[in-house]
C-alpha cells in the first residue's frame, strides 16, 4: 500500500497541470480515510473474537471462517481499508491520474494476495467456506 501511494504521488508530480483544487477535499478524503480505518479495524477485531490469526502471509493459520461483523458485508476488510486510504490519498492529491493507484491496488491484491488466500482457505475448510465464497463479495 505505501509503495502504490508513492507511485500516486509520484504520477501527481508527472501531471501537475492535471492537478485540481476543489473546495472540501481535505474534509472528503479524511472522512474517506477514517472510513477506511474503521473497516480494517472491524476486520482485526472480529479476527480477535475468533482467536485466528491477522496474518495475511499465513492464511494456511486460520482456525476459523470469520462470517460475523463486517465479514458479513466483505470477505476483506482490511483490504478494503487500505483500498480506501488510497481512494484518500488520491482525492487529497487532487490529479485524476492518481486514481490509477487504487485500481492497481485491487488488480494486484487480487491477483496475489486474495486468490491465494482463497485457495488456501478453502483447502483448509472445504464447503463451510466455499458457502461463505457464494454468500459475500470479495471487496464489498
Amino acid at each position: 500500500m505505501v509503495t502504490v501511494a508513492g507511485v500516486m504521488w509520484g504520477l501527481r508530480a508527472a501531471a501537475p497541470g492535471l492537478t485540481g483544487v476543489y473546495a472540501g477535499r481535505i474534509a472528503i478524503a479524511c472522512a474517506v480515510f477514517a472510513l477506511g480505518v474503521a473497516a480494517a479495524l472491524a476486520g482485526v477485531v472480529e479476527f480477535r473474537r475468533a482467536r485466528t490469526t491477522v496474518n495475511p502471509l499465513h492464511p494456511e493459520k486460520a482456525t476459523a471462517v470469520v462470517d460475523s461483523g463486517i465479514f458479513r458485508i466483505s470477505r476483506n476488510p482490511m483490504y478494503l481499508g487500505m483500498l480506501l486510504a488510497l481512494v484518500a490519498w488520491a482525492l487529497f492529491l487532487a490529479n485524476p491520474v492518481t486514481l490509477a493507484g487504487p485500481v492497481l491496488f485491487v488488480l494486484f491484491m487480487n491477483r496475489f494476495q486474495i486468490v491465494p488466500e482463497e485457495r488456501a482457505l478453502t483447502a483448509l475448510f472445504g464447503d463451510g467456506y466455499r458457502v461463505y465464497l457464494g454468500r459475500v463479495r470479495r471487496w464489498l
